[in-house]
Parts: C-alpha cells; structure tokens; sequence
C-alpha cells in the first residue's frame, strides 16, 4: 500500500513546522468513549473540529458517547478496530487511543487488548495512510516496565517481563510503537507516539482497578483503602486535561517520539491514599493488601523532551486535580457510581 501521509501533512503545516490545533478540522479518534479518549474528543469539538469516535464500547461508556453527541460535529462507528476502517470524507488526523488500559479489563480482554496493539494499530495507521492524515499513537508508561533507570527517559527501553500476566498490556502498546515507526521509517507515514503515564479525572470507571478511583470510592464511602504492598511504590499522576493538552500538542508536533506525558510530581501509593483521603475529608484506615505481579517500584517521567518539542508540561496541581475528580464521583445519586456505571471495590495501580 502506498503511503502519503507525510507529503500531504506539509501543507498543514505552518512556517514553524508545526500542525497547529487549528488545522484539525476533522479527526477520528478511536476509543472516543473511554476515559481519556472521551475528553479528547470533547477538547477537539470545543475547538470546532468535527470528530468520528471509533469504538466498540468493550470498555468505553455509552454515557460518554451521550455526553458527546450533544455537539453538532460529532459522530461515531461502533465497530472493533481490528477490522479495517473506512471514514468518508476529510480526515487531518487519527488518534489511536483503543485498547484496555486498566489492570481489571486487560486481564479480563487479555488477547483482545493484544489484537487492538498490533491489528487496530494497523487498521489506524492504514486509514491515516488513506487520508494523509497524522497518527498518534497513545502509548503508555508501562512500556518501561519495572524500570532499572529512573526517572524514565524515551531512550530508556525498559524492563518487562514478556510472559508475565501485564504482558498482554505491556507487550501490545510496544509492538505497537515498533509497528507505528516501521510504517514511518518504511512509508514516510506522518506519526507521533505518546507515552502516557499515569492519568486520572471525572469519568474514571470505579471499578476499573486504577488506584485514584478505587482511593476515592472507598474513601467516599467510609470503607479501608487498601494499598498494595507496603505502599512505597511510587507513581506520577497527571489530571486528564493535561494528558489531552499533551496529545494534541504532539499532533500538531512535527516529531515521531516517542514522547513522555506525563506529571514529573512521582509520590509514593501511600502518600497519594492520604492525599485521597483529605480531599474526601475521609477517615478511613489505610490497609495494605497483596501486591500485583510485576508492579513497577518506581514510576516518573523525564518531561524534558515534551517541554523542548511540545512546549508542554502538566498545569493542573494534584490537589486541584483530585477535588476536581472527587467532586465528580460525588455528584452520582446516592448509592450509586457515576454516570450508572457498575462500581466494585478493588485494589490497583495509579
């Protein structure tokens, strides 16, 4: 297939080199109705971009596709993106945010979370390719592993078990990194990869065994939080609008990457549960509970890059950010998780 992504991508571009936000006018963003993807969208409408949300809601929110289609440019498919795409009509850019992320749902949709690394990796990269659009790749931290350099650099190439139970997560978004740069390197096709680390905010599902949601439900709710380990495992998180700001900033970007997203601010599990717990003027105990298989000891990102290439870093303070997400989940009726979603307690990672 012949490729023409990048050549059609200079004439987006101003004096600079550079894609300005303004020039998206129409993007396809799959995964739209999850977490991060349904606020990316949001953003991109906001700016007055037309979007096409591309999901099968296997872990995305119906909830978050009503929210969207509230604004006049927005429109979706639901369809699995491991069978090809088509979108008709102009397209400036592909954000291929599909996959599992959280630890509840990989383990749950282990070879699914694999297929949407390596075959929905290729069905957006062939549909950027259709288009002469960019393709970002969300990426994640994980691709580190249980990282022996810290704090982690892009040139880092981590530490991961590749038969562990993570494996299915960590494996696929780097197969997908290294299928994103053979389309690059092989075809000329216009990309950027984003490593996004540990990211929260309102719409967060309850149940999805990240540590913020299951913090401040049980925290919320009078019960222990539980801590995995001993709780000196660190983590640096980055409140949702930031990690947007970030993505959009790499698309209008004229760099591969990859590119770390993330807040440079690393606390340790224990420190962000009473964090928690203040912001939800809670008095829960704090308890430990068994600690993952693979779970990383450190987590935090060199930014360096982001800020010298993007002009990016993280605005939003932690514990602006945390009220800010507490407030939502306690805007749900009474007895029941935000948005009508299912919510379980459970012990996991940022």
């Amino acid at each position: 297939m012949a490729l023409n992504g990048a050549a059609v991508a200079e004439g987006r571009r101003d004096q600079g080199g550079n894609m300005s936000q303004a020039h998206i006018r129409r993007a396809v963003v799959t995964g739209g109705a999850g977490f991060v993807g349904s606020h990316l969208c949001e953003r991109l409408l906001d700016a007055g971009a037309e979007v096409v949300c591309v999901d099968n809601l296997a872990t995305g929110s119906a909830e978050n596709l009503r929210r969207l289609a509230r604004h006049a440019g927005f429109s979706s498919i639901e369809a699995d993106v491991t069978r090809p795409m088509r979108v008709a009509g102009r397209v400036d850019a592909v954000f291929h945010l599909a996959s599992a992320a959280s630890p509840r749902d990989y383990l749950r949709l282990p070879v699914e979370t694999l297929e949407a690394g390596s075959l929905g990796t290729r069905n957006a990269l062939d549909l950027a390719a259709e288009h002469g659009a960019r393709m970002v790749l969300a990426s994640t931290s994980e691709v580190y592993g249980d990282p022996l350099h810290h704090p982690q650099h892009e040139s880092y190439w981590g530490n991961v078990n590749p038969v562990g139970p993570r494996s299915v997560y960590d494996e696929a978004k780097r197969y997908a990194e290294a299928l994103t740069m053979a389309y690059h390197r092989t075809h000329g096709a216009d990309v950027g990869i984003a490593r996004i680390f540990n990211s929260y905010g309102p719409r967060m599902r309850p149940d999805d065994g990240r540590a913020i949601p299951t913090f401040i439900r049980q925290a919320m709710a009078g019960e222990p939080i539980t801590v995995s380990g001993d709780g000196m495992q660190t983590r640096s998180v980055c409140y949702v609008d930031d990690t947007v700001r970030g993505l959009l900033a790499l698309a209008g970007a004229d760099i591969t990457g990859p590119v770390n997203i993330g807040s440079p601010h690393e606390l340790s599990m224990r420190a962000l549960a009473e964090l928690v717990r203040s912001v939800c003027g809670s008095d829960s105990p704090i308890v430990p509970v068994g600690r993952p298989v693979d779970d990383p000891r450190f987590r935090r990102p060199d930014t360096g890059l982001a800020a010298r290439a993007l002009g990016w870093r993280p605005l939003v303070p932690m514990e602006e950010g945390l009220r800010l997400t507490v407030e939502w989940f306690a805007g749900a009726p009474a007895g029941h998780p935000p948005e009508g979603r299912e919510a379980e307690p459970t012990a996991g990672r940022a």
